[in-house]
């Protein structure tokens, strides 16, 4: 069996790793291609992973859409080469509309029902959409997915990135982080390149956060791109990250989680670390499933995420068990599926 996965984003290295290395071990052949933006071909090469780099990612809408159909092109001519027997992605816009037009079965992740331009090109040309079952099925039928096609799970895609986790306790020092007060918040800025969050990448809505915490606690920024490392770099209280990192490790250290994206968050809240999500955007489905769950919090206002992170500081945390489904071996399943041409879902 020959399987082709396209990463496009940071995370999805992480959640396609455990899989491509289980694939690879039982003798398939994995063709993985890359488009390039932010840290990717860095977490690729970090975790020891072949790929093929294809396209770019664009900022301005003109921009994504040359860009989409410039890599959906070139796509198009790698794809018609290799002759996979099926295509998986998470979020690609060009797989989808590559495999359908080369009749190659796909496999598609989903776990942003707000991403609507980008699901309203992708979702009516999947064969299977796993996918979290608190995204309600509506959302994703009036963007074009065929009801048949849906396999939801209990659980967020994140479940798969800590399959293989194993925790570095040294992580501080292997970072050569130097931390003179006692507790340690992580912070991540918001996704503002991505198509689906009006936001200049110049500002960001941790800006008032640091500046009332930096006082109490060390503070970590891990920026998504140069714009956002700029706003704090002549901010001596404040330490930047530079990835790739055991960011895992990482978080599972910190005291506390605040982050203004979605996929740290939902991996601090799985990894036991409290967690304050400032998202900007629209309040997503995945997140509410751990804001119900108890292990998350969420405010968009700066003085109450000031004063609920500084009572999360003052109080010990005990994690609390998350019975979830076997994401990981819902998708090796769901692959081989595909392959063999068993496209309906039970």
């Amino acid at each position: 069996m020959k399987v082709w996965i396209d990463i496009v984003n940071s995370p999805h290295v992480r959640f396609f790793h455990s899989i491509i290395r289980y694939l690879e071990e039982q003798g398939e052949e994995v063709f993985i291609t890359a488009r390039r933006f932010g840290d990717v071909h860095r977490l690729l090469d970090l975790f020891g992973i072949d790929y093929h780099l294809v396209g770019w990612h664009g900022v301005s809408l003109e921009e994504k859409l040359i860009r989409s159909t410039q890599r959906a092109y070139e796509l198009s001519q790698i794809i018609s080469r290799e002759k996979p027997d099926v295509a998986v992605s998470k979020h690609s816009i060009e797989l989808p509309r590559v495999a359908y037009g080369l009749n190659i079965p796909s496999v598609y992740v989903l776990d942003n029902e707000h991403a609507i331009a980008a699901n309203k090109l992708t979702l009516s040309l999947c064969d299977t959409i796993v996918l979290p079952e608190v995204i309600e099925e509506e959302t994703v039928v009036r963007c074009g997915a065929d009801p048949d096609h849906l396999l939801p799970y209990n659980g967020t895609s994140e479940i798969t990135h800590l399959v293989d986790f194993q925790y570095n306790p040294h992580i501080f020092e292997d970072l050569k982080l130097d931390l003179e007060k006692e507790k340690t918040i992580l912070m991540r800025p918001e996704p503002a390149l991505a198509s689906y969050l009006d936001a200049d990448c110049r500002k960001t809505v941790l800006s008032p956060i640091v500046e009332a915490l930096e006082d109490q606690a060390n503070i970590l920024v891990i920026p998504r791109f140069r714009e956002q490392q700029q706003i704090f770099e002549n901010d001596d209280k404040i330490t930047l990250i530079k990835p790739p990192v055991d960011t895992f490790s990482l978080m599972k250290a910190c005291d506390l989680v605040i982050g203004a994206g979605g996929t740290m968050n939902r991996e601090a809240a799985l990894l036991g670390t409290p967690v304050i999500s400032c998202y900007p955007g629209k309040l997503l489905s995945v997140d509410s499933y751990y804001i119900k769950k108890g292990l998350m919090k969420r405010s968009t206002r700066p003085e109450e995420i000031v004063g609920m992170a500084k009572e999360l500081l003052k109080d010990d945390h005990s994690s609390l068990e998350l019975s979830t489904d076997d994401l990981f071996e819902i998708m090796i399943d769901r692959i081989y599926q595909a392959a063999n041409g068993e496209n309906k879902l039970s």
